[in-house]
């Protein structure tokens, strides 16, 4: 907004005669020229209302499913959240777990923030085997996995995470009454100053899945994941956003009109979503449909592949957000913003030459090409001058 400016009180200027002395009401000299408006772009005005902390808050919060063990590098990605976006904002955090948490987790964790902090336990029927899978082949397919060098092949628990993180998390109570979530991970490593709510920005846009990461996924995990998806597909046609609009996301998955599943998901490690959206009918009935074939156990079918391909099933382009200006590592895989440079070097600290998005296996170049779109677009953040 720009202030309004008062200018110098009018200068009187003085001229004599030898009969009489006449005032002149001239304008005189200004310290200063009166600054013109500032016309704020539409993107520009979006940003200043996605920055005013004194907005109500979304229901929103962050999800976290980790164990007791992983708490100091939990506590590292919750230094690195809140330092860089949620002491503003202070949106709550949900820990789950398939343990109870020890007190010291509970102690340490809320020293971290000073939002609210929730802590809930994994219903047992959603971390354990359902009656239809035989787990003597479980095993032996586990087994197999762990012989040929797959990553968390011959894992049980890996495979129980994966289906709850696919199928269950969104159904646990402490998400009753949340809109969006954000999902967190111990160990991960937020490199931009987040200005703006990407919670606000979910509502404003109407926007269902956010991601920051797309790759592709190792085929030996899902040999038959896409077979599987066809099969419900043809069962639940329903379900499916027609594929013949311009606007589907179906090409993000399949290059060859669904013949095949081309590996590309989005990262689900970081995601900001709709809990309506994972609970609605169709992902659900999708969700049932995998889960009944048994691919989290027999294979090691993960959550991303699964909630990346519901929402190129589901959803449209204008469904889903790239957030670009977030910068974000997991492991060995890191995200960073590679342009503009008051972007780059001002609000950011990552190195934009090791960003993934230059990799030959990320799929974000995909995605840019069949929306059609280009990095700037997805450039929410704006320079600090913006709110001065």
């Amino acid at each position: 907004m720009v202030d309004n400016l008062e200018l110098d009180p009018i200068s009187k200027e003085k001229t004599e005669n030898k009969e009489e002395q006449v005032e002149l009401n001239l304008p005189g000299p200004t310290e200063e020229e009166p600054k013109a408006p500032v016309l704020l772009s539409q993107e520009e005005q979006e940003y200043v209302r996605l920055t005013n902390t004194s907005r109500p808050r979304v229901k929103a919060a962050y999800v976290v499913l980790v164990r007791n063990s992983e708490l100091h590098a939990l506590r590292s990605s919750m230094r690195y959240l809140e330092d860089r976006f949620n002491r503003k904002y202070n949106y709550p955090w949900i820990f789950l777990n398939e343990e109870p948490f020890t007190e010291e987790f509970v102690k340490l964790t809320q020293q971290m923030t000073n939002s609210e902090t929730h802590y809930g336990l994994v219903p047992e029927k959603h971390w354990s085997y359902p009656d239809w899978i035989n787990q003597t082949l479980a095993r032996e397919c586990r087994e197999t996995m762990a012989h040929n060098g797959i990553v968390y092949g011959g894992s049980e628990s890996y495979r129980h995470m994966c289906r709850f993180q696919s199928g269950f998390f969104f159904l646990h109570p402490l998400l009753d009454g949340l809109d969006y979530y954000w999902r967190v991970e111990p160990g991960v490593k937020f490199s931009c100053d987040i200005d703006y709510d990407p919670f606000q920005l979910m509502v404003e846009r109407d926007l269902k899945y956010g991601f920051t990461i797309a790759l592709e996924e190792y085929r030996s995990t899902v040999p038959t994941l896409w077979e599987t998806t066809l099969e419900f597909i043809k069962t639940y046609p329903q379900y499916m956003y027609p594929r013949n609009k311009a606007d589907s996301l179906f090409r993000m998955v399949t290059d060859d009109n669904g013949q095949s599943y081309n590996l590309c998901h989005f990262w689900s490690n970081f995601e900001i979503a709709s809990v309506k959206f994972l609970r609605s009918e169709g992902y659900q009935a999708y969700f049932r449909h995998l889960d009944r074939a048994g691919g989290f156990f027999y294979e090691r079918w993960g959550d991303a592949p699964v909630h990346s391909i519901a929402v190129a099933l589901m959803l449209s382009q204008k469904d889903v957000h790239w957030f670009y200006d977030i910068g974000y590592k997991h492991d060995t895989f890191e995200h960073c913003p590679t342009e503009p440079a008051w972007l780059v070097h001002g609000k950011c600290y990552c190195n934009p030459l090791t960003s993934f998005v230059r990799d030959s296996g990320s799929c974000t170049p995909k995605y840019l090409e069949i929306t059609n779109s280009s990095t700037d677009q997805y450039i929410v953040t704006r320079p600090d001058k913006i709110l001065k």
